[in-house]
């Protein structure tokens, strides 16, 4: 009797710790992306900077890198999340719940998305002339989905981690799975 009360504690209910190579396998989806998002992180964080700090040229960006540089951050964002609701969240939602398209992370998608929006048409307007470019206001644009853009980027990275995706595929599933 002694024995199956220590058996059932909650060391048995641990999955088999994984081999480095499965672990790789299972963990592959989890750091691609976040390479993806270390990217936009980078750039985000020298927009932010630029337009946070005060004087003629801080940061070292002029008004033209600036727009550029935004410009650029919105596409290719929208490009990356097109890819993933296109290609990679419906092959994951037909066993992980997280991406489905009534939950968090498609929804933060579209939160991120009416942002860049936003950002992209005053950088649009800046770019041709049609408004003086202030750095105060993309700041202030890009604090309307800032939150939640840092909070999906890691949050996405978090759910493709090697101890959640195996808790959904197998390792051959692992090894067909895009990207």
């Amino acid at each position: 009797m002694g024995r199956d009360k220590i058996s059932s504690g909650s060391a048995s209910d641990e999955p088999p710790k994984l081999s480095p190579g499965d672990f790789r396998t299972y963990n592959r989806m989890s750091e691609q992306m976040q390479a993806f998002h270390n990217h936009f992180r980078l750039i985000w964080k020298q927009l932010y900077e630029a337009c946070s700090a005060t004087g003629k040229n801080p940061a070292g960006l002029s008004a033209r890198q600036i727009i550029m540089t935004g410009l650029q951050f919105c596409s290719q964002l929208d490009f990356h999340h097109s890819i993933e609701e296109r290609h990679i969240f419906p092959v994951l939602a037909s066993k992980m719940p997280e991406f489905r398209k009534e939950l968090e992370l498609l929804s933060q998608h579209k939160l991120i998305h009416a942002g860049l929006e936003r950002l992209g048409g005053y950088l649009e307007k800046c770019k041709t002339g049609e408004e003086d470019m202030r750095r105060e206001e993309i700041k202030r644009l890009m604090d309307t989905f800032g939150e939640v853009l840092w909070t999906h980027l890691d949050q996405e990275v978090n759910t493709l981690r090697a101890e959640h995706m195996r808790k959904f595929w197998s390792l051959e599933e692992m090894r067909r799975l895009p990207m």
